[in-house]
């Protein structure tokens, strides 16, 4: 995923709220959000040719999500950035145990958000060291934790007014649907040229070789219900289906 706003403990009856955008070329074959055959417990889309996730969850509520690190050499290893996400919820490690142990030479430039009921870890292979997040509204593009980028900081601001009372899957959709460009002087220069720093800019990406693929929307409740949506875009940037479940983590 290429935008991930969440909030941690910010709000009294939903402990963690996620708005999030996976973006990625076209022709990469996936799954939509459903529950995996092979592994039952897991809520999430599925990258068809590695077998990764970009974000998933699990029946008892632990929850994983990744994103890129821009980086124009494009230096690190070869793995999938996605197999954190799957192998984090396929094991039983808690998230902090996880997370100190990756070894982050085996990846190129990442970041990678864990948790459970009671914690969640932010690390990347291009920052010093893992950071248990604190309660709050966090934003994820592809720099390191809360980098002020302009889709982030809006973002963020966005979801913080959509909790000031109950938050909606329809409303953080909208949130996540903003395809405006940021005005040049806001825009980081991460080596990729001007005119595609114009195009990342948007909280979802239009482009007919590479956009944002779907948006994910995960509210789970105070009293373990939880909601995942999930809304697909093709190469035009236009919407197609939405997926919705319903669960009850175990306490």
């Amino acid at each position: 995923m290429c935008l991930i706003l969440l909030a941690w403990r910010a709000h009294p009856e939903y402990p963690l709220v996620v708005a999030a955008n996976r973006d990625e070329v076209h022709t990469r074959p996936s799954a939509a959000a459903a529950f995996w055959e092979d592994r039952p417990e897991i809520l999430g889309g599925r990258d068809l040719e590695c077998r990764g996730t970009w974000m998933g969850i699990t029946r008892a509520g632990k929850f994983a999500a990744v994103t890129n690190y821009r980086d124009a050499n494009g230096a690190g290893g070869r793995l999938s950035r996605g197999l954190l996400a799957s192998r984090y919820l396929e094991n039983g490690d808690a998230p902090g145990e996880y997370v100190r142990g990756l070894a982050g030479a085996a990846y190129r430039g990442f970041n990678f958000l864990a948790g459970d009921l009671e914690e969640l870890w932010w690390v990347s292979n291009r920052a010093a060291g893992a950071r248990r997040l604190e309660p709050g509204i966090h934003g994820l593009s592809n720099h390191l934790l809360d980098t002020p980028w302009p889709k982030v900081a809006r973002g963020k601001e966005r979801l913080a007014g959509a909790l000031e009372t109950a938050p909606a899957v329809d409303q953080l959709m909208a949130l996540l649907a903003d395809t405006s460009i940021a005005p040049d002087a806001e825009l980081p220069d991460t080596g990729v040229g001007l005119e595609r720093e114009r195009a990342l800019s948007a909280a979802r990406i239009v482009s007919p070789v590479y956009g944002t693929r779907c948006s994910t929307v995960l509210m789970v409740g105070r009293s373990g219900r939880t909601r995942f949506a999930e809304r697909a875009y093709d190469a035009e940037g236009d919407e197609g289906a939405t997926v919705q479940y319903e669960l009850r983590l175990a306490a």
